[in-house]
């Protein structure tokens, strides 16, 4: 079965514009999300979505630079985005990622793929629905099947403007299962949204990558034990209640 890796992407973030495109080390945020999902074992293409809107074409630009697949759809019905890149592209499995997830760990990727893997009766296993994980390590997979029922009955605004709430509030219609990490780690922010993100997650990047460029989550938590005062700049920020989508 062919599993696609969507990472949605635009430049409109309404907390920091253009983050996706942000810039440590002399590369963009993006690139080093891509450079990690790359390294999934169990991924078989990845597809950039992000939108028809002008503002959106320097992300079509680096893609191509970097031969990446992308795919533009509606801003607003993400839903319908997502549906379409998949259908695009022949998934089979979806793996959704969002692109203010620059260091997102390929093993923790790799982990939720193979739990709905191994269980024939899955529709939908996260990793966000109970957290126990960073926030930045987020990871969705689901059937092509479920992604086309969704986007064929999901009728509310916030299910069209956000991917999978109609799957995960539908557990009567969905099989629905949850990928737990053995300590709650949730406390831990590593997603950008806003200023304060982005200058802990380049501080990451610039002790990290010089080092060793496939740096997993574990270096990560090491390297805030070593800087406990690196998780107070952005401990202060409150996530949107319903994830402002990329």
């Amino acid at each position: 079965m062919k599993t696609v890796a969507i990472i949605q992407a635009r430049m409109g973030s309404t907390r920091l514009p253009g983050k996706v495109l942000k810039k440590v080390l002399g590369k963009p945020l993006l690139e080093y999300q891509l450079e990690r999902v790359k390294k999934s074992r169990l991924i078989d293409e990845i597809v950039v979505a992000t939108t028809v809107k002008e503002q959106d074409q320097p992300i079509v630009d680096f893609c191509t630079e970097k031969g990446v697949s992308c795919y533009r759809g509606s801003e607003e019905d993400v839903l319908a985005r997502y549906y379409e890149a998949a259908n695009e592209y022949e998934a089979e499995i979806v793996v959704r990622l969002t692109s203010d997830c620059p260091v997102i760990d390929p093993g923790v990727i790799d982990r939720v793929i193979q739990a709905f893997l191994e269980d024939e009766e899955a529709d939908y296993v996260s990793n966000t629905l109970e957290r126990t994980f960073p926030r930045g390590m987020d990871t969705e997979v689901f059937s092509f099947q479920a992604l086309e029922q969704a986007f064929q009955s999901a009728r509310m605004q916030s299910e069209r403007e956000h991917v999978t709430p109609y799957i995960w509030k539908n557990s009567d219609r969905f099989s629905i299962k949850s990928v737990f990490h053995r300590d709650d780690l949730s406390i831990h922010r590593w997603t950008v949204d806003t200023p304060e993100d982005f200058e802990l997650i380049k501080k990451m990047i610039e002790h990290l990558y010089r080092v060793q460029r496939d740096f997993s989550m574990e270096d990560m938590l090491q390297l805030l034990d070593q800087h406990p005062q690196w998780k107070e700049i952005n401990a202060h920020i409150e996530q949107k209640k319903v994830e402002n989508e990329a």
